[in-house]
């Protein structure tokens, strides 16, 4: 996923289906630095990762 995006999803009011390995997952933050993103499951919020963007997937 391009940064931009990210941040654009991470901002936006509406809840935007994105995907980390199949899951869908809410964006916590993005490090643009480094292009990776702070993410949770939403279906196990207390799963939290570090992922690069590359591993995004907005549906």
């Amino acid at each position: 996923m391009d940064k931009q995006r990210a941040k654009e999803i991470r901002e936006s009011e509406n809840l935007i289906n994105v995907t980390y390995n199949g899951d869908p997952i809410y964006i916590q933050n993005v490090n643009e630095n480094n292009e990776t993103a702070s993410v949770y499951e939403l279906e196990n919020p207390q799963k939290q990762h570090q992922v690069s963007l590359d591993e995004l997937t907005e549906r």
